[in-house]
């Protein structure tokens, strides 16, 4: 297997012991029925040189019916190489943000999958990128894959301009056989305070909307 170069590069972050023990626990959980055709797709992908997360095995995998699409691999997801997952417990803050307004909704985390509409990490180490409109074409197979293995999927909340677009690409290829909500918000990593408050405001919405639309949760509230 070709061993994607950013990997090779980026230095690994310092990871508290907590946190380590908490991703042993998930690695020994790659093939675990609800995540084991997502992570066949990673495997595949990573054997192409591409540097991509594996699919958290505390979220909810090919069972979730809220997808949480951000944009592409950050540099310290990349920086844990293969041990690397898209998770709400990664050490950087749109993950904290994530969690925090994922907790404060009716949402658990086995409802949702967290994912990239470009599933690799982009640019070098030294300048990493946002996906430009060659990425999202470049991904777009690769998130029609995905989406084939979720088959439950009632909402996406696409968080970013590019999350979006790429998203909005898919709908119009693929049309779905059943209706998908859609409730797009920007992206958390927002600089300006007020700018942030406002994305972080839409974010917790959005979450308790899309809630909404599971009638599961709903009922038992």
């Amino acid at each position: 297997m070709h061993k994607p170069s950013l990997w090779r590069s980026v230095p690994g972050p310092s990871v508290p012991p907590v946190q380590e023990t908490l991703r042993e626990l998930k690695l020994a959980r790659l093939d675990d029925p609800h995540v084991a055709p997502l992570n066949a797709l990673v495997r595949r992908w990573r054997g192409r040189g591409r540097a991509v997360p594996w699919f958290d095995p505390h979220g909810g995998g090919t069972g979730a019916r809220v997808l949480l699409l951000l944009e592409s691999p950050g540099p310290a997801t990349m920086a844990l190489g293969e041990r690397g997952f898209s998770s709400e417990d990664n050490p950087d803050p749109t993950a904290r943000v994530l969690r925090a307004a994922r907790e404060a909704s009716p949402l658990r985390a086995v409802d949702c999958l967290r994912w990239n509409v470009v599933p690799w990490a982009l640019g070098t180490p030294e300048a990493w990128r946002n996906p430009r409109a060659a990425d999202l074409a470049e991904a777009g197979p690769a998130l029609a894959e995905v989406l084939q293995l979720v088959p439950r999927l009632r909402v996406v909340v696409p968080l970013g301009t590019a999350a979006l677009a790429g998203w909005m690409r898919y709908l119009t290829m693929h049309p779905p056989v059943h209706p998908v909500v859609t409730l797009a918000v920007p992206h958390p990593s927002q600089r300006n305070t007020h700018a942030r408050t406002e994305a972080d405001q839409r974010l917790q919405h959005a979450l308790g909307a899309a809630a909404a639309w599971l009638p599961e949760l709903t009922a038992c509230r």
